[in-house]
């Protein structure tokens, strides 16, 4: 991309901000990201391709994106998992122009905070790529790293523990292949007259998990199962999601890293919690 028009993520900041307006001025992060790549025609190739961490490139561009429009006072930097627009957001008419504007004046500031504090690495103007944005606390990225440097076993056995703590019952991993991509089933109890039978999917990834992964294990669920499950350390190109649940087909629940994650969490499996504080300002200034 040429220099004049600033780096290729902030071809994303005008469709994230229509995207919100659409969705009533905010929304949660995939939602968003996958609204944005369909309404430009990303391809599922790009959606797949990833960057030197091994993330996807182009939801880290969206994510880059998102990040200088909270800088500018577009978005609000609102707790994880929603994104939302500010009233700035919401009255502004931003054309290319305007966005590169925008990127140049906050890489000044952030130059200069650089210079002074030696922290940040600064994004130069003529960068194609970026190879992470660090949008969510350090335990997650963590916790993610090392559920993707497991074997294939522990990772369906680690998928098999976080399903029962889930309330599944009798999972079970059968460790076999060339079954449809099967790595488990289990029984989803909903009450006493109601249950579900569940087979799931296991898939360490770092890139997107493409629609042919999605369409191949809905094959396998054929007359086997009420719905399948399918896990992931990597993301769900915006096919795979619209093939999950596609009409008239076995459902398809697809858990993400970040859903993966969020499970991690709200279980405290294999997380410990940890109490900080930091100095309330607004309080003291009353005493200065």
């Amino acid at each position: 991309m040429a220099k004049s028009r600033g780096p290729e993520f902030l071809r994303y900041c005008i469709p994230i901000i229509d995207v919100l307006r659409n969705l009533g001025g905010s929304g949660r992060p995939a939602e968003v990201t996958d609204l944005v790549l369909e309404r430009l025609g990303v391809t599922e190739a790009e959606q797949e391709a990833t960057n030197q961490n091994g993330g996807s490139k182009v939801r880290n561009q969206v994510a880059w994106a998102r990040f200088y429009l909270v800088k500018a006072g577009y978005l609000s930097s609102s707790q994880r998992g929603v994104w939302g627009l500010t009233d700035k957001g919401e009255e502004s008419h931003l054309d290319h122009g305007a966005v590169v504007a925008m990127f140049r004046e906050l890489a000044k500031l952030f130059s200069k905070a650089t210079q002074k504090k030696k922290e940040e690495e600064q994004v130069s103007e003529d960068d194609t790529d970026v190879d992470s944005v660090d949008t969510d606390e350090d335990y997650r990225s963590a916790l993610l790293n090392t559920l993707r440097k497991l074997t294939p076993d522990g990772f369906e056995r680690i998928c098999q523990r976080l399903l029962r703590e889930s309330g599944f019952q009798q999972v079970t991993v059968t460790g076999k292949s060339g079954d449809g991509g099967i790595d488990g089933h289990g029984i989803l109890q909903i009450n006493p007259l109601v249950s579900f039978k569940v087979l799931f999917q296991c898939k360490r990834y770092q890139g997107a998990v493409p629609v042919s992964t999605i369409r191949d294990f809905r094959g396998a669920l054929q007359g086997r199962a009420d719905k399948g499950i399918v896990l992931t350390t990597g993301i769900f190109t915006t096919d795979a999601r619209r093939e999950a649940l596609r009409d008239g087909a076995t459902p398809i629940e697809l858990v993400d890293a970040e859903k993966l994650v969020d499970m991690f969490e709200s279980l405290s499996l294999g997380l410990r919690p940890k109490k900080d504080f930091e100095i309330d300002d607004e309080f003291f200034e009353q005493y200065r």
